[in-house]
């Protein structure tokens, strides 16, 4: 039989996915999700701090138990026929490594360190640290590093991280050799490198969290990041200077990992990426299509040939990248810290007397997974019956800081109009329509550094499963948005290029051709709707802007 299954592995906040398929016309052959037992546990993080770190024995064992469960529920057989896999991985998500590139809580010293594990993407210890380059960058009199990273550098990303870690735990900062991202951590340990100077790291996180460029030689000079801070004297040499895009080979499964997974050693493993750029792949993105990845946060994702933007820096984005999406066309990033999170906030206050007041009568375990279960629809439905506007409620998305326009993560959410008749489904409708309103702001943000916006796919969780929230996002944009047709886009977006790292394609615009799933589902916008949403548009912009200030005012 011909060997044309390819194998995308989907790291995503809580969970691995693998998917098999066939890599001649994207039909899924087979998928298993394994979720992260420690994280889910809640152990290493700390939200009260924004502290969330993932120890790398969660993504070794879910990496395992993923691929295994797909294949055991594969045809018989389906393992000899892979011919090659990719892998994804949420990002900024960078780690410690020490010189034969393990992870420093790998090591019994470490095991139970929190700043030897990953450190999670919405992890916002770092926010003095990105204000520091931010002003150093622009201050120091030679290259603005963080010009392709929108103008702003964020402490959601791998700088910020590193040097916070290096300053607040000496003896991490002793040990850590180096510093690798997720999604070329997880390549690296498939293809059995031990050392990290063999690692082919990945354009797309180089360029949009690290401040790579080709311009710079690679990453910002070793005497910005010295001045910076001594800590990171030393570093740039022990890291890379060369990036790659997802389409070339990271490597070779190793012997080792073969057997662990079930699969044929030797083949080929593309360079990783991050799980919204193969996502926005798996989605059909196009040029100038807005391809949003919608879950506990946004993602927002655009592709655009060169000569469409050349010279042209734009201002408060998340980076603009050569082949970080599509290799050969410039990959520009943007996206909102919470979204999906903002409705897990409400539900979780909702539900607080159930962990927190023992004397609740009749409490038991179904009763408590009924209400978690059941909660969502109940709000949906009451914030359904009420027309926009209506509550006189207006709530700001910033629960978890702001990343696009201009990342500040100091920012927070607001809520106004509430009075003693507001009910928990008004509020929930206000905070639907806050994370509209922060998806409207990045959308004006590419159209005021003239980069025209032709279309909008969403994909992810929230997309796929809360038609409300979709239906308002439409409303609010006044567009169509249509919804990817597969469950797991990021996942397939890591198998079409797997399919061209293999060899079955030529590039990956002639993979997605041939692998794209199509739309499941469009959302169309109602014209009287959006006229009321204008108005409560400019109400959330006057809400922003004040809250804004006086942020500002208490950090001054």
């Amino acid at each position: 039989m011909e060997r044309n299954l390819v194998l995308g592995i989907d790291f995503g906040t809580d969970s691995v996915r693998a998917l098999l398929v066939d890599a001649s016309d994207g039909a899924e052959r087979a998928t298993a999700v394994a979720r992260f037992e420690r994280w889910s546990q809640g152990r290493y993080c700390d939200s009260s701090r924004n502290q969330f770190r993932q120890h790398p024995l969660d993504h070794i064992e879910a990496l395992t138990a993923s691929v295994r469960g797909a294949l055991e529920r594969a045809p018989h057989g389906a393992a000899s026929l892979v011919c090659g896999l990719a892998v994804d991985t949420t990002g900024s998500t960078p780690g410690p490594l020490d010189r034969k590139g393990m992870p420093l809580a790998l090591h019994p010293k470490f095991k139970d360190n929190p700043n030897a594990m990953f450190i999670l993407w919405k992890d916002h210890t770092a926010v003095a640290e990105a204000e520091e380059i931010n002003d150093l960058a622009r201050s120091w009199g030679g290259v603005d590093f963080t010009m392709y990273s929108g103008g702003v550098y964020s402490s959601e990303w791998f700088w910020s991280k590193i040097l916070h870690v290096l300053r607040s735990d000496p003896e991490v900062a002793a040990a850590a050799w180096t510093w690798m991202e997720n999604c070329d951590w997880i390549p690296a340990l498939l293809c059995g490198l031990d050392d990290p100077r063999q690692v082919k790291r990945s354009r797309c996180a180089a360029g949009h969290k690290a401040m790579w460029h080709a311009s710079f030689d690679g990453l910002p000079s070793e005497t910005f990041l010295a001045r910076l801070d001594p800590r990171l004297e030393g570093l740039r040499p022990r890291l890379y200077s060369e990036t790659f895009t997802s389409d070339k080979l990271a490597g070779h499964l190793c012997p080792e990992w073969a057997a662990r997974l079930g699969l044929p050693a030797g083949l080929p493993v593309a360079v990783g990426a991050f799980d919204a750029h193969m996502g926005a792949v798996g989605a059909g993105i196009r040029p100038y299509i807005l391809t949003k990845v919608i879950g506990t946060s946004t993602c927002d994702i655009l592709v655009a040939p060169h000569e469409g933007l050349e010279g042209k820096l734009v201002r408060g984005i998340c980076g603009q990248v050569d082949g970080s999406v599509i290799p050969g066309q410039l990959g520009l990033e943007a996206g909102q810290s919470a979204f999906g999170d903002v409705f897990a906030w409400l539900r979780s206050l909702l539900l607080w007397p159930l962990s927190h007041v023992p004397e609740v009568p009749q409490k038991t375990e179904s009763l408590e997974r009924a209400l978690r279960e059941g909660i969502y629809a109940a709000l949906t439905e009451g914030a359904e019956r009420l027309a926009p506007g209506s509550s006189g409620i207006l709530a700001l998305d910033w629960l978890n800081g702001r990343r696009t326009p201009f990342a500040d993560q100091r920012l927070r959410g607001a809520i106004t109009g509430l009075t003693l008749g507001s009910t928990a489904p008004a509020i929930f409708r206000a905070l639907v329509e806050s994370t509209a309103f922060g998806a409207r702001k990045i959308v004006e943000r590419f159209a005021q550094e003239g980069v025209p916006i032709q279309g909008v796919i969403a994909l992810g969780g929230v997309a796929r499963q809360n038609p409300f929230a979709m239906q308002v996002l439409a409303d609010v944009f006044g567009c169509r948005i249509g919804v990817s047709a597969c469950d797991q886009a990021c996942a397939l977006g890591a198998a079409m290029f797997a399919a061209v790292a293999a060899g079955l394609y030529p590039d990956v615009s002639s993979a997605q051709a041939a692998m794209d799933a199509g739309f499941e589902r469009e959302y169309l916008p109602d014209a009287g709707r959006k006229a009321i949403y204008d108005r409560l548009y400019a109400d959330y912009n006057r809400l922003g802007a004040f809250v804004e200030e006086q942020t500002r005012g208490v950090a001054e």
